[in-house]
């Protein structure tokens, strides 16, 4: 029999959470020196950041660079106080604004003020947690390629963090080129001295592979690949997360998930307005690299993976790569380019890409993209995915909508007046707006005679299932970076996968000077994209791009 001593140790062992330790090497550390980071043990469903025996040793802080530009004001320090207002953040946290201009601490909180609200949660207490935000909120003026000055931020951290284990979290608000010079500061003035120094970097990483390649040398010249966070806002999308729940959590999809029953696969992503003063960045990139590389690329990616070993972070990035290497590059003659003109509707008139201050009159670059891709392997080889992207088009969406082959030897085909060709099962993964997922199928109308109903669909509203407001992307993202989550970011051979599907075809766009197919601003976009589906058998009627 067991004493009562072994039994209250049984008892323990499953009553306290079992956690995992990680070395992890801080930046800025001695070499030999070692500092732990607490992480979930992977069978526990809730992490646990900060463990409450450590609440008053640890701080966490989240420097903001380039924090007086657009992107810090309208998603990055909303997204922080939506964390702290969701008590996601630890209880000693510090956030430094660091940029070129100059501001003292309050009026850092007064611009940053502007864009705070409570819009997940409604309390009535907003304005009280507003505040308290802003109070842990700090700002310092310096050059981005300044050691000098990174040294006098690490100085004031330092006097905030008060001697408690830090962690710091740099997240870099500035143009790439400047992404190694703030890199290089970072490390060696201002990394944390016994915690962990992590980095976000967010697209446009390069300008093709070689460029790509470029960045990531300089990044690790000073930083490891486990410090770097390559965010992309639209994989913190909800339904974008959702997709591996729904591939491999429910039997009715996965048998299903291959070249045996999809026909084709669409990305769609298509917005309601032009460039909108973001000429100079927009016309050196185009619609390629600033959406199909890297967002859509990215939920392919996601979509057509195989099942990975498990839920790590690692084992779903290496099956991503395994897709992104499977796929062939892009060919011109498979991908129709666009560029948007001008219109008038009434007493509104809108102007042409080429009518932007920053655009050149004779700029070739395309505001619309249809392409289609291939991903040579045993489970999807032969079905086209084709990607959409554009701007200035007659709606704003993205979505994933999957195409099933017909029924062989069909019985109701075109029998009863109704030609089932036309209206095959899809199933539809709204991203945004009003996200939601809806299946069509075919349905007999109620009635003695046989009618048919075709597109009839199963739809799940997320509004309706879930009337609490969605977290924004930026919010999911940077908790994750917090945690040491990395599934949502893009690791260096990833990205370097990534290009090689399109550096060889924006390459031959621009030796050829391929002019792009004007069309009309809020017009469903050039009329070559009608061939391009028909070329891959895809029916106009059925390509969703104007449903």
């Amino acid at each position: 029999m067991l004493s009562r001593q072994m039994l209250f140790l049984c008892r323990l062992s499953f009553q306290v959470p079992i956690l995992r330790s990680k070395w992890i090497y801080g930046v800025g550390a001695p070499a030999n020196s070692r500092t732990t980071e607490r992480v979930e043990n992977p069978a526990q469903k809730e992490y646990i950041p900060f463990l409450e025996t450590e609440k008053d040793e640890t701080t966490l802080s989240i420097v903001v660079i380039g924090a007086s530009g657009d992107l810090s004001r309208r998603k990055i320090f909303p997204a922080l106080f939506a964390l702290f207002n969701e008590d996601r953040l630890p209880e000693n946290f510090t956030i430094f604004g660091y940029a070129r201009i100059i501001m003292t601490d309050e009026e850092l909180r007064n611009m940053i003020s502007k864009t705070l609200t409570c819009r997940v949660d409604k309390r009535e207490n907003c304005n009280e947690k507003i505040d308290a935000f802003l109070k842990s909120c700090f700002y310092h003026s310096g050059q981005y390629s300044s050691e000098e000055h990174f040294l006098g931020l690490h100085k004031k951290l330092k006097g905030k963090e008060a001697g408690r284990l830090s962690n710091r979290l740099f997240y870099l608000a500035v143009p790439p080129n400047m992404f190694v010079d703030v890199a290089r500061c970072a490390k060696s003035r201002a990394a944390s001295e016994n915690g962990w120094t992590r980095v976000i970097i967010e697209k446009p990483f390069g300008h093709d592979t070689e460029s790509s390649r470029e960045l990531t040398r300089g990044l690790k010249g000073y930083l490891r690949e486990d410090q770097i966070f390559r965010i992309d806002h639209h994989m913190g999308k909800e339904l974008v997360e959702n997709l591996l729940v729904l591939r491999f959590s429910n039997l009715v999809f996965e048998p299903l998930w291959s070249r045996n029953y999809i026909r084709n696969v669409q990305l769609i992503f298509s917005e309601d307005f032009g460039i909108e003063g973001q000429g100079r960045y927009f016309d050196d990139y185009g619609i390629i690299r600033d959406i199909m590389q890297n967002h859509l690329l990215q939920t392919l990616a996601l979509f057509a993976m195989d099942t990975p070993v498990s839920l790590d972070a690692e084992d779903i990035r290496n099956e991503k790569v395994k897709v992104l290497r499977s796929m062939k590059p892009v060919q011109l003659e498979d991908v129709v380019v666009g560029q948007y003109k001008g219109d008038s509707d009434g007493n509104t008139s809108y102007p042409a890409y080429t009518d932007e201050m920053t655009v050149s009159k004779n700029s070739l670059t395309p505001t619309f993209a249809a392409a289609t891709l291939f991903i040579n392997n045993a489970r999807w080889d032969g079905v086209p995915f084709l990607m959409i992207a554009g701007k200035a088009l007659h709606s704003k969406r993205a979505e994933i909508r999957v195409q099933f082959k017909n029924v062989p030897g069909n019985l109701y085909n075109q029998k009863f007046g109704t030609d089932l060709d036309q209206a095959r099962n899809e199933l539809v993964i709204r991203i945004e707006p009003d996200e939601a997922i809806y299946l069509k199928f075919n349905n007999k109308v109620p009635g003695l005679g046989m009618r048919l109903d075709c597109g009839i669909g199963l739809n799940l509203l997320y509004k309706a299932r879930y009337p609490r407001e969605t977290p924004d992307a930026y919010e999911r993202l940077l908790i994750d970076a917090i945690e040491g989550e990395r599934r949502l970011f893009i690791r260096s051979d990833e990205l370097d996968a990534a290009w090689a599907v399109f550096t060889p075809l924006l390459k031959e766009l621009e030796e050829k000077k391929v002019a792009p197919e004007l069309y009309t601003y809020g017009s469903g976009g050039p009329v070559g994209v009608h061939y391009l589906a028909a070329k891959h058998n895809v029916r106009w009627g059925d390509f969703g791009y104007e449903e």
